[in-house]
C-alpha cells in the first residue's frame, strides 16, 4: 500500500525528516508518536502534497510515485489527510463543499457525478454515524465549529470520500473524552482490508480506541523505534527521554 523510503524532508537549510522508512500494507493501521518538533505533522503534510518544503527519498503508494503527484492528484488516487487544526472557510456551504470534493475525486476515478438528492442521503447517514449535529451541514466549512465539531467534520469528509490512504495528524486534539469516542468509533467503522491508515498522535489515549497493528516512534526526523501497541502504553508511562537517548547511543556506536 504504502512505502516511505529514506525520506527526507527540509525548509530551506533545516532538515526536520532525515531518512525516514516506513511500510504500512493494506488494511493496516499504524500509529506514528513522538516528542513536539520530531517531524510528525511534517510527515503528514509531505504525504498530502503541501508546498514549501524540499524532499527527496520516495514515496510509492499503489505503485504509484506519491511524490510526483498533485495533492489534487494524490487525493484522486486515495489519499485523505485529517488536519490537526482544519482551516475555516467563511462563505463557502459545508456540504456544498464536501460535494464538490466528492465529484473532483470521482471524476478522476471516471465515476458518474452524484446528484444532489443521493449526495444529500448519502451525507445525513454519515453525519449520524459521527454524532454531527444536523445543523453544521448549513453553516460555512469549519466556520465557528468548535474544536470537536471541526474534527467530526474531518471524519465525515473521509467517509464521503472513501479514501485507501487515510492519514490523521492528531485528530485527538482538542477533543474531550465523549467527541475522542465518537470520533474513534468513526474511524474504526471506515477500517477494512482494503483501507490503510497512519494516526499520528502525542498520547495513547486514542489508540485505546483506535487500536493500531504497529506503533512507531518519530525523533529526529526518523523512526527509531517500532512495536506493538503495548510500545504505546510504555511511552504513556515513561515519555520519550529513554527512548530517544537509547537510539542515539546505538546510532554512535553504530
Amino acid at each position: 500500500m504504502l512505502h516511505i523510503n529514506y525520506l527526507t524532508a527540509s525548509i530551506g537549510e533545516k532538515k526536520i525528516l532525515d531518512g525516514l522508512d516506513l511500510t504500512i500494507n493494506p488494511g493496516e493501521v499504524h500509529a506514528i508518536m513522538g516528542p513536539n518538533g520530531a517531524g510528525k505533522s511534517t510527515l503528514a503534510n509531505v504525504l498530502g502534497g503541501r508546498d514549501g518544503y524540499q524532499v527527496s527519498g520516495s514515496v510509492t503508494y499503489n505503485g504509484i510515485d506519491l511524490l510526483s503527484l498533485t495533492p489534487e492528484e494524490r487525493a484522486g488516487a486515495g489519499l485523505f489527510l485529517a488536519f490537526q487544526y482544519p482551516a475555516e472557510i467563511p462563505g463557502v456551504g459545508n456540504l456544498y463543499f464536501l460535494r464538490t470534493a466528492v465529484n473532483s475525486v470521482r471524476r478522476f476515478r471516471g465515476l458518474d457525478e452524484i446528484g444532489v438528492t443521493d449526495f444529500l442521503a448519502l451525507a445525513e447517514a454519515a453525519m449520524e454515524s459521527v454524532g454531527m449535529d444536523r445543523s453544521l451541514k448549513n453553516r460555512s466549512v469549519n466556520d465557528g465549529f468548535s474544536g470537536g465539531e471541526k474534527k467530526r467534520n474531518e471524519i465525515l469528509q473521509m467517509t464521503m470520500l472513501e479514501p485507501t490512504l487515510a492519514v490523521l495528524d492528531e485528530t485527538d486534539s482538542g477533543l474531550d473524552i465523549d467527541a475522542l469516542r465518537i470520533v474513534a468509533n468513526g474511524v474504526n467503522a471506515l477500517r477494512s482490508p482494503e483501507r490503510s491508515m497512519l494516526v499520528i498522535t502525542h498520547y495513547q489515549r486514542l489508540l485505546d480506541y483506535i487500536v493500531p497493528d504497529r506503533v512507531h516512534v518519530l525523533a529526529g526526523g526518523r523512526i527509531i523505534r517500532s512495536g506493538g501497541k503495548e510500545l504505546a502504553t510504555e511511552l504513556e508511562a515513561n515519555g520519550y527521554t529513554e527512548t530517544v537517548a537509547l537510539a542515539a547511543a546505538a546510532a554512535g556506536a553504530a
